[in-house]
């Protein structure tokens, strides 16, 4: 299954918006990664729970307060990864920090795109912050946050960082418009997911021409037809479990592991496999749903609120490839 090229009157529009002089006035906030930073240098590379929770947590912003349950937890866990990889923050410190400071002409040019296609939607605040090395970032209603020791991680080079932070930009603010729903999870989880992350991939590749993460996109290209039946039989996998009486919300580790095939396993992804391949298993149904929509607005409304994602996945055209026979 190929790529599918921007072609529509819309998508131009998107892109020239992308490419003009940027009229929207939005600032990356980062006076908590800069807090942080002062923290990192003061210790030597080795803050303690209570410098970290002094100088850091304790008055901290909106990014830092939403990456902090299920992110950086406390400020001991924090201490800990930092203990464990000092190198991480060094580099974000040195490297990612600087760059996410000099990129407000960059988001203000995702956020004319994302105007275009979402123009009742009021636009997040962006916050950088540094975190305990296990999220690249994560949205709520009113604000995106990037974790930029794992941006430097992940990415090796000033051009691959601006990139991410440009596709992350697009990405995570779709998130904060998405309404999320635990019911169309329960239906059938692995579409669900797909749907869910991959319509902010769709949204990403349209406001900057770019497929999300190149290198995976080309591999998924070139095994499309092996991805495609291990995505059936995944998905075959958790609805029968579901259908025996187990809801996801209370998976078990055999749904919890099937699901780690696509989803949550960097670095843990199948031999062989790039990481999080549901996401682009996801934007090839958000791709021809949107393709095969006779209302642009009313299909993207759907994808931002949708309860049943069996109805998109028919829209698509791409239930027959989703629901192999195993051979």
């Amino acid at each position: 299954m190929k790529l599918r090229i921007l072609t529509s009157l819309a998508a131009v529009a998107v892109l020239a918006a992308c490419q003009s002089e940027p009229t929207v006035e939005y600032e990356i906030q980062s006076v908590d990664a800069h807090r942080f930073a002062a923290i990192f240098e003061a210790t030597e590379g080795t803050p303690t729970a209570d410098d970290l929770r002094a100088g850091y947590l304790d008055g901290a912003g909106r990014g830092v307060e939403i990456f902090t349950p299920h992110r950086i937890r406390d400020a001991q866990h924090l201490a800990s990864v930092i203990a464990a990889r000092p190198e991480l923050y060094r580099r974000g410190i040195d490297v990612c920090l600087p760059l996410a400071d000099d990129s407000n002409d960059e988001l203000n040019r995702i956020y004319a795109g994302l105007k275009e296609i979402f123009p009742e939607e009021t636009l997040p605040d962006i916050h950088v912050v540094f975190g305990a090395g296990n999220s690249g970032g994560t949205a709520d209603a009113d604000a995106q946050v990037l974790g930029l020791e794992v941006i430097c991680a992940i990415e090796d080079n000033e051009a691959d960082i601006r990139a991410r932070y440009r596709h992350m930009f697009a990405h995570e603010t779709v998130h904060a418009f998405q309404v999320h729903s635990p019911a169309a999870t329960e239906i059938d989880p692995l579409i669900a997911y797909s749907i869910r992350e991959g319509f902010p991939d769709y949204i990403a590749w349209r406001v900057t021409g770019v497929a999300p993460d190149a290198e995976r996109d080309s591999w998924a290209q070139e095994n499309a037809d092996m991805l495609w039946r291990r995505f059936s039989e995944d998905r075959a996998t958790l609805n029968a479990a579901i259908a025996n009486g187990t809801p996801y919300a209370q998976a078990s580790d055999e749904m919890q592991i099937t699901m780690r095939n696509w989803y949550a396993n960097y670095r843990a992804a199948p031999e062989g496999w790039p990481y999080e391949m549901g996401y682009w298993m996801g934007r090839q149904i958000v791709t021809a749903y949107m393709d095969n929509a006779e209302d642009e607005a009313e299909a993207i409304a759907t994808l931002l609120t949708f309860e049943d994602p069996l109805e998109i996945l028919e829209q698509s055209g791409l239930a027959e490839l989703a629901s192999q026979s195993p051979e």
